[in-house]
């Protein structure tokens, strides 16, 4: 795709002035990295705060009686009794049990509503034109799904995000993981969930494009926060464990394999009140019930060299295993750290397998994920 049909965000314009390189993402013109590099935006958003633009991804609403009930026959997570300012996430399934998408829920509070509808969601932006036709589709006549276009989204996270935002705007500190509220901040209005893609605390912000860059610079003028791009982005989430569209979970991929059951709630798994009901049901508690054939796993490299996505999981006689979905040498960890994908005999917390990298093997041990410790606030 050419520079010039590259989509843009409403702080495109920013980030050139800040010095950003600017790669294709998603459609997207977006910033991989500022002047200071990747490893320092890494260590900001550990240390201190960093703000990145996520405007690419898609936000929506669902308005209706029937919002909760219509959505919950394509995710096999409880939306029903998703309380008022609470966030949730969720996935959409196919027939065969495989991941359309992953996403966030929230259903906005009394005074959010209004204006977020019955249901607040935000999609993957390489899955945004897909997940609007589905649910269009599938339950556009049971509520009505609006997507709000003219909306930017930053992601302000660290464990002094609070400290900043709250400098903007006091209540937000009331606010714990997973739960929203609208405020106004630095003149604009703003829904705010506490919640994030890093591991540390922090705050997803949508505003309305054209009070987006008024507000990046109110929270870049903190002295707590800088700038942070794609680069940075993803080796945070990456040392906390958290799937990415397209390389841990996409239509081949099922919530069981993929270590996500912990987002089924017990009233949509086999027995509960509100079991089943959504796509590929059958495959996805069969899986339950029995197990599936692999699972996703987290590495950690023996050696100093990086292992990146793609690279082949093998046993130690040379048996083909699998692959790496997702690899990097984690900055806050230390070490070699991936995501992947074993059979379940090789699954299991303290197994030994082996990368293929350039024609060398290199020892990886099965561990558990977060890599990094989480800091999410819960009060």
């Amino acid at each position: 795709m050419t520079d010039a049909a590259l989509l843009k965000t409403p702080l495109h314009e920013l980030h050139l002035e800040l010095g950003a390189r600017m790669v294709p993402f998603a459609g997207y013109a977006m910033p991989v990295q500022y002047p200071a590099g990747l490893m320092a935006e890494h260590r900001q958003c550990r240390d201190k705060a960093a703000l990145f633009d996520v405007s690419h991804m898609g936000q929506l609403r669902l308005i209706g009686a029937e919002a909760a009930a219509a959505l919950e026959s394509l995710v096999p997570v409880d939306v029903i009794d998703l309380p008022a300012g609470k966030q949730r996430y969720g996935f959409f399934t196919n027939e065969q049990g495989g991941l359309l998408d992953d996403l966030m829920i929230t259903r906005p509070d009394a005074a959010s509503a209004p204006d977020f509808g019955d249901l607040f969601m935000v999609v993957n932006a390489g899955c945004k034109q897909a997940d609007i036709a589905h649910l269009q589709a599938q339950i556009g006549q049971r509520c009505t799904v609006q997507t709000l276009p003219e909306r930017a989204l930053l992601a302000l996270q660290g464990p002094q995000a609070v400290t900043a935002l709250a400098r903007l705007a006091p209540e937000v500190v009331a606010l714990t993981f997973m739960t929203c509220g609208r405020f106004e901040i630095a003149g604009a209005d703003c829904f705010v969930t506490r919640s994030g893609y890093t591991g540390e605390d922090g705050f997803e912000i949508s505003v309305h494009q054209d009070q987006a860059v008024a507000l990046a610079r109110a929270l870049l003028a903190q002295p707590e926060v800088a700038p942070a791009g794609l680069g940075a982005r993803d080796t945070l989430r990456l040392e906390a464990g958290l799937c990415l569209y397209g390389h841990e979970i996409d239509t081949t991929t099922t919530p069981v394999e993929a270590a996500l059951t912990w987002a089924m709630q017990k009233v949509r798994r086999p027995g509960g009140a509100r079991a089943g009901g959504y796509p590929g049901a059958a495959v996805i508690e069969a899986q339950l019930g029995a197990g599936a054939g692999r699972k996703r796993v987290g590495l950690r490299g023996l050696e100093r060299a990086p292992i990146r996505e793609g690279s082949p999981l093998v046993a130690e006689d040379g048996t083909a295993l699998g692959s790496v979905t997702s690899g990097t040498l984690g900055p806050s960890v230390g070490a070699p750290v991936a995501m992947g994908y074993l059979p379940a005999s090789h699954a299991a917390v303290g197994t030994r397998v082996w990368a293929e990298v350039r024609g060398k093997r290199l020892p990886m041990d099965v561990v558990a994920t977060p890599f990094q410790p989480t800091r999410y606030y819960r009060g």
